[in-house]
């Protein structure tokens, strides 16, 4: 296992394909960051961590031949991990809220960012970037995040998280490339949060409708029924759960 460890970085996705552009890397090597000055999350948003009290990281997956219609099933065994990951902990509800947010009793404490380049002859590269909240006490202007330090009254020890998290991660890949992808998306969906109860959700301009989560496609939409009964699909951009 190739870990590169750094004290401080913009982004450790953004310095991994740096590191991509200058020479070869092998494949699942990680870059670790006790500071992330400027990580990312979905549609931009930043991810602001205390130095040294998170876990933030990211692992190059290569070698991954899937369709483009396909590629949401990476995000889905990534997710799947860290449930995986974490469970040993017995935190209580761990779910994932969909697109890419890990949840525990409710509150926020992960997320996901996978950047994906694709190279001519269709091989796709996938940096997948994941911040963690573990030791982080302090969330200011934040009531909906949370950490496992909050959740268990205790300090954790960050590299016993990392390493479960990428051993989980190099097994369900596996079965990715082994197009044996079904029972990872019955545990994504088995930890989909709120799946099945009417929730409140917005879309891009501003509508409040009320909708039921049946369940998120293979492309990454995630299925509603609306009011009306009638089901409809949604892109990761175009709506946002309100919760």
């Amino acid at each position: 296992m190739n870990i590169i460890k750094l004290d401080a970085i913009n982004s450790t996705n953004d310095y991994l394909k740096g590191l991509l552009q200058q020479q070869f890397v092998e494949n699942f090597t990680i870059v670790t960051a006790e500071n992330q000055t400027d990580g990312k999350g979905q549609m931009g948003s930043k991810w602001n961590v205390q130095s040294g009290k998170n876990l933030t990281f990211s692992v190059l997956v290569k070698d991954l031949l899937l369709e483009v219609n396909q590629i949401f099933h990476l995000n889905v065994a990534v997710a799947v991990s860290i449930i995986e990951a974490l469970s040993f902990l017995e935190i209580k509800d761990l779910a994932i809220k969909w697109p890419n947010d890990i949840l525990a009793e409710g509150k926020k404490i992960g997320g996901i960012l996978i950047e994906n380049s694709i190279k001519s002859n269709g091989e796709i590269f996938s940096i997948i970037g994941i911040g963690l909240n573990v030791n982080q006490r302090d969330f200011k202007n934040l009531p909906k995040a949370s950490s496992l330090s909050l959740l268990l009254d205790r300090d954790v020890d960050k590299e016993a998280i990392l390493i479960p998290i990428i051993e989980c991660l190099t097994r369900n890949v596996s079965l990715i490339l082994n197009k044996n992808t079904e029972s990872i998306w019955e545990k994504y969906h088995a930890c989909l949060y709120k799946k099945g109860i009417p929730m409140p959700f917005e879309n891009v301009k501003g509508s409040k409708f009320m909708g039921i989560i049946n369940g998120v496609d293979q492309s990454g939409k995630l299925q509603l029924t609306l009011e009306d009964d009638f089901v409809k699909s949604y892109e990761i951009k175009e709506i946002r759960m309100l919760y």
